[in-house]
């Protein structure tokens, strides 16, 4: 039985072989993500997988139900896998603003799904880690977000030499536009062409740009000359002042396809430009009042990184750590007559914080024995009789006799 296409298994390690994704590494960078955000007073929060189409739809048009996996339930409802997470966010914030002091800032890491052609760093599901601050308006907001992303990014052990964030503005693209004469009907189109500069050929772009009015020339100029707006460099002077300057670097050519940013945008890219975005985000202060039925109106910003194209980078830079899952400790049960005492020293060493194996059935001495070494374990335990227990320093081979109830003041 075969797993569904663009779906993925994830094993314990040691890893059957090199395709397969790995349990322990997904958790540490679970962990990795938690730690930073909580260091940054973001808190936890979660919604369900399933949510109404129309919650989709609502923000991004109905041509997004092409790339979800949606279908009636058995009540009859539209509804959808989610492919994002910020609607949910929206929706949660919209019905309970009023019990949260602001500004909001809350992450979460959901799951998401997407039916779409799968391709390298994109598969139809993955982990994210959304972070967003809601009911701030001040660019302060979004120099603490950037910030964030930063330090989670260098928690991982990335520095300034394998990654940039890509620093933009909707509104200087949008000042741009109308000085340029641009017709507010195409400004959507136009911000399309932009976003698909790199991946588009010049001549293509040229033609799709002319009919609206512009040259490729003068935007190219304006992308190259890259003199930040007031608001990005009131962020440029912020993160500077925390040391992250070298991280950033403004760049006219992101601009963020989607149409519900409002503001600040930005992008983290690896260096060498060997992997897509690692990770995507900016100001969307309508999404809020858009969601509610324009009851609530909150300023907000946020990003995702999704997890598939992180790990693809910090195997390529050799930043996981060996995920051995060593035991602290294996208790060896050689005499079946102390087995009882045995599990009962087990279960205390458990409940005082140890990890700790045994050998479920009798098996011999030598076997057990080795089972311990395969767990690299710190330490063996085993019974003299039913008062002392011998423990012994797997790296050292220090030993010690001590009476069952103070076995555990003898480790670590």
């Amino acid at each position: 039985m075969e797993r569904l296409p663009g779906f993925r298994d994830f094993y314990p390690e040691p890893l059957p072989h090199p395709d397969v994704w790995s349990a322990d590494a997904r958790q540490y960078i679970f962990d990795q993500w938690r730690t930073v955000a909580k260091r940054y007073g973001f808190r936890e929060y979660d919604g369900p997988p399933l949510e109404p189409l129309e919650l989709f739809t609502t923000k991004s048009g109905e041509e997004i139900v092409g790339q979800l996996y949606n279908f009636k339930d058995k009540g009859d409802r539209e509804i959808s896998l989610r492919p994002e997470m910020t609607p949910t966010l929206a929706r949660m914030v919209a019905a309970h603003e009023r019990n949260y002091k602001k500004p909001i800032k809350w992450f979460a890491i959901p799951q998401l799904f997407r039916y779409e052609r799968q391709q390298k760093g994109r598969l139809r599901e993955h982990f994210q880690f959304n972070a967003d601050l809601i009911g701030e308006t001040d660019p302060a907001a979004d120099a603490e977000l950037i910030a964030l992303l930063i330090d989670t990014l260098r928690g991982f052990g990335l520095t300034e030499a394998d990654f940039v964030i890509r620093l933009s503005s909707r509104n200087a693209w949008q000042d741009f536009f109308k000085h340029g004469g641009g017709d507010h009907a195409h400004e959507y189109e136009f911000f399309q062409i932009i976003d698909k500069l790199e991946r588009t050929p010049p001549a293509e772009t040229e033609k799709k740009l002319s009919a609206l009015g512009f040259s490729l020339a003068n935007v190219t100029q304006f992308i190259e000359a890259g003199r930040p707006t007031a608001e990005l460099e009131n962020i440029l002077q912020n993160l500077a002042a925390r040391g992250l300057k070298d991280f950033i670097k403004v760049d006219y050519q992101v601009i963020r396809g989607l149409a519900y940013y409002t503001g600040v945008v930005f992008e983290a890219f690896d260096r060498k430009g060997e992997f897509r975005a690692i990770a995507g985000g900016g100001r969307y202060n309508n999404l809020v009042k858009l969601i509610s039925g324009g009851k609530v109106g909150l300023a907000a910003l946020g990003f995702g990184m999704g997890d598939v194209v992180l790990l693809e980078l910090l195997k390529a830079r050799g930043l996981l750590p060996k995920f051995d899952s060593p035991m602290d400790v294996f208790v060896l049960i050689e005499d079946e007559a102390l087995r009882p005492i045995s599990l009962r020293l087990v279960h205390d060493l458990r409940a005082a914080g140890y990890a700790v194996e045994y050998p479920l059935t009798p098996a011999k001495p030598d076997k057990q024995f080795k089972r311990a070494q395969e767990l690299k374990v710190a330490y063996t335990a085993r019974l003299e009789n039913d008062a002392y227990v011998r423990i012994r320093n797997s790296k050292t081979r220090d030993e010690i006799v001590t009476g069952l109830s103070g076995a555990a003041n003898h480790l670590g």
